[in-house]
């Protein structure tokens, strides 16, 4: 058995080396997406390309850490790693525990994983596409997915491990300006809230267990497939997948989560810490992925600050003035309007100095906008930069989940280029004019003390 299982996994690893070949073809090609519901009222949606024997699938729900009760912060996160701990005995077949799941995968050559972040709870499956190693792979996926055994044992010791790495994640300055940050921009909505050692210590199994009965649904599911496989294999897979999860005569709506508040005047935090740089946070509430105007942001924010080098926070805050290595801006579009946030560090010295230039250049941005020429190289860079977001089934994969999950247009991908380029800078200007401001933000500094420059 274990013989089988290096050769498949030698196979699978041989089969990855070899997309690089024909990833160029197969981003240009127009790979029409294929979407339907199940009876179960699942919403499925298929890439079928025969490129590679390989079957890469996502399963997501509106199960992330905006679901966590705020006096159990981390519950998303925990319960995804614990997922992967063990399965219950159930119709005739065994329980299975961590080491009986690793062993289960490796002789199937397939690969198993689940996550949370703060919308979504994602189970990942990717196997080769042959017919017998396909089928036990979607059986064992599907017994994980709906079958997790969460077990206490296992839950004690990680709870111990994840309450000494918080310990010791609280002594970072990241750490403290991270946490600040996010309660400043957010306040009460669920994207502020943060897994702290009084959070963790209210988290046992009934709590998961209760989690699971709730939110996972197959009515709720919303299944990404990309592979050589046809729709009738996709729909028999999405079936199998969600077989095993809770069963329900109805699937009412969950509770909507309120929209994150907009700033109404500016917030500055200057918080004492003994180190040799100072930790800066500059920023608001963004906007949600939906938002129409993501693609002007999108592209603005790469001159702002996302292009590196040759952005206007590296020109003005690294080049002219040497106050930072790295300083970049970026936007966290979600369900919920996501941060935008300017970031960096710096000498303590020069902490004050540093803010007052990086909210000058945002300033000026937001009332001045692009240039046509830096508008064009932000443009050349990410339209150039396309095929590199299609170029294997696992990147293709996330792009299908990214439409599935948002509720975007089918042809998103066939129109993104010509999306991008027809972004003026005036309505680059315009987006940022509606969604920041400048004057009422953000700002975090971790280890400097407050003065003027």
């Amino acid at each position: 058995m274990f013989a089988k299982s290096v050769f498949r996994l030698s196979a699978l690893r041989l089969l990855l080396a070899g997309a690089a070949l024909c990833a160029g073809a197969a981003a240009q090609a127009a790979l029409p997406i294929q979407h339907w519901v199940l009876a179960n009222g699942a919403k499925v949606y298929l890439v079928a390309t025969d490129a590679l024997p390989i079957v890469d699938v996502q399963v997501d729900f509106d199960a992330g850490a905006r679901r966590d009760p705020p006096a159990q912060a981390g519950l998303a996160s925990v319960s995804a790693d614990m997922i992967e701990r063990g399965v219950r005995a159930s119709q005739g077949e065994p329980a299975l525990d961590q080491n009986g799941l690793g062993e289960a995968w490796a002789d199937l050559g397939a690969n198993f994983d689940v996550g949370a972040s703060a919308d979504r709870t994602s189970f990942s499956l990717r196997t080769l596409s042959d017919p017998a190693l396909l089928d036990k792979s979607v059986h064992l996926a599907a017994r994980q997915i709906g079958e997790p055994s969460f077990p206490p044992d296992i839950w004690k010791d990680e709870r111990q491990r994840i309450d000494a790495t918080l310990k010791e994640a609280n002594t970072k300055p990241a750490t403290i300006a991270q946490r600040a940050f996010s309660q400043a921009v957010y306040g009460d909505h669920p994207y502020g809230n943060d897994t702290t050692e009084a959070t963790l210590a209210k988290i046992d199994v009934a709590a998961m267990r209760d989690r699971y009965q709730k939110l996972f649904l197959p009515c709720r599911a919303k299944v990404s497939i990309v592979g050589a496989v046809t729709r009738a294999q996709a729909d028999g897979i999405a079936t199998a997948l969600l077989s095993r999860l809770p069963a329900s005569s109805s699937c009412s709506a969950l509770p909507a989560v309120p929209e994150v508040a907009a700033l109404t005047a500016p917030k500055e935090e200057w918080i004492p810490f003994d180190s040799a740089q100072a930790h800066v946070l500059i920023g608001q509430p963004g906007y949600p992925r939906t938002d129409p105007d993501h693609f002007a942001l999108t592209l603005g924010n790469y001159v702002l600050g996302g292009g590196g080098f040759v952005s206007r926070l590296t020109e003005q805050v690294r080049e002219k003035r040497g106050l930072a290595y790295t300083v970049y801006s970026g936007f966290q579009p979600g369900l919920s309007a996501g941060a935008f946030r300017i970031a960096f560090q710096t000498r303590p010295d020069q902490a004050a100095e540093a803010v007052k230039v990086s909210r000058d250049v945002l300033a000026k941005f937001v009332a001045d906008g692009p240039t046509d020429a830096e508008l064009q190289a932000a443009k050349d860079n990410m339209i150039g930069g396309f095929p590199l977001l299609l170029d294997s089934n696992r990147k293709l994969l996330g792009n299908v989940a990214n439409i599935a999950w948002n509720d975007l247009p089918l042809d998103y991908l066939d129109t993104w280029t010509a999306r991008v380029n027809a972004i003026t800078p005036a309505e680059v200007k315009a987006a940022f004019a509606r969604k920041l401001q400048p004057e009422r933000m953000v700002t975090v500094v971790v280890g400097a003390k407050q003065q003027q420059p």
